[in-house]
């Protein structure tokens, strides 16, 4: 049985550092035995199906293969379509009435508890807010994620120590959801 994916890799084709390929990524993927393989945007987005390995180990063997190919680290998280449709459909804010750039998800590569946030106080931060989920924090930034001091207290080392944190909007978020269950 095969499943589909998307792979999120974390911080490529950013101020022109990291540079990998789109082109080059779906090669590689294709080339680790996946298939139907489609990437989104150029910002570290892949889909394929497989069927072997779950999510931490599809991940992990893609964090390799593009150390080797490419020369760097890059941290990747995969996720299959349920998860994903299910993240978009508890999102706690009302996405159909705010704007793409407003509304962003970051995914974790493992459950995160409310004490690892403790240390953040979300009224000094208001009219932006964030709540978390599974493996997931939704954060809403009314004047998008660039201008949020709140995304940038939610970025800092100790709140993501040990996990892989990357933060997608609203758009890549539904994006994600239709290229995997298509």
């Amino acid at each position: 049985m095969t499943t589909t994916y998307a792979a999120l890799l974390r911080g490529i084709n950013v101020s022109g550092r990291r540079k990998l390929p789109m082109a080059d990524l779906r090669t590689l993927l294709t080339e680790l035995g996946h298939t139907a393989v489609r990437t989104h945007l150029q910002s570290g987005q892949a889909v394929f199906t497989s069927g072997r390995g779950d999510e931490e180990s599809l991940a992990a063997e893609l964090t390799r293969a593009v150390e080797e190919r490419f020369g760097f680290p890059v941290d990747v998280i995969v996720r299959d379509h349920a998860y994903l449709r299910a993240v978009a459909e508890a999102c706690p804010f009302p996405a159909a009435e705010l704007e793409a750039k407003q509304l962003h998800v970051t995914y974790f590569s493992a459950p995160v508890g409310p004490e690892r946030f403790a240390g953040i106080d979300q009224a000094a931060h208001l009219p932006e807010e964030f709540r978390l989920g599974d493996r997931a924090l939704y954060l809403y930034a009314p004047d998008g994620l660039g201008r949020s001091k709140l995304a940038e207290a939610l970025s800092r080392p100790r709140v993501n120590k040990g996990v892989i944190a990357t933060t997608r909007n609203w758009n890549t978020v539904r994006a994600l959801v239709e290229l995997t269950g298509a």
